[in-house]
């Protein structure tokens, strides 16, 4: 499992030119599921989402998990968090977990995370999705199951 964890000011996403999400002050996570990836990583995955400490306390340290700021996520399902570029110059992604397991485990990784009392608005899973975000910082993160489990 991948997440790209990007701290932003404000973000929403829309579908067709109709917005489906919007937040203020939080994070946009971008969520890849990769085959394998089962209930306890994603558990993980989110609880380690929702204790990063890296919004600014008073003295300008990275020292404030989301949930200390009143944050929101905006959690985007993304599959070409695994894409394969190794050979060629057209990708493969062939590690990314099927659409519906992926599906399944992106809507427990909303209910584990809205577990933490953190706000979550969500894309809709393989829609063509338009984002726009203003990063802060910018601050970005990036968190791989296989490195930090």
């Amino acid at each position: 499992m991948r997440a790209v964890v990007q701290r932003v000011l404000n973000a929403n996403l829309k579908v067709d030119d109709k917005l489906i999400s919007r937040i203020g002050k939080g994070y946009v996570v971008y969520f890849g599921v990769e085959k394998d990836d089962d209930d306890d990583v994603c558990q993980k995955m989110c609880k380690k989402i929702s204790k990063l400490r890296i919004f600014e306390d008073e003295n300008g340290k990275m020292n404030l998990s989301i949930k200390d700021v009143s944050g929101e996520i905006l959690l985007v399902s993304q599959f070409t968090l695994f894409a394969d570029c190794e050979k060629g110059n057209r990708p493969s992604f062939f590690q990314a977990q099927e659409p519906a397991i992926a599906n399944q485990i992106y809507q427990k990784a909303i209910c584990y995370l809205k577990n933490e009392d953190i706000s979550v608005k969500q894309g809709i899973f393989g829609a063509d999705m338009k984002i726009e975000q203003l990063n802060d910082g910018p601050v970005t993160i990036i968190l791989d199951s296989k490195i930090i489990f």
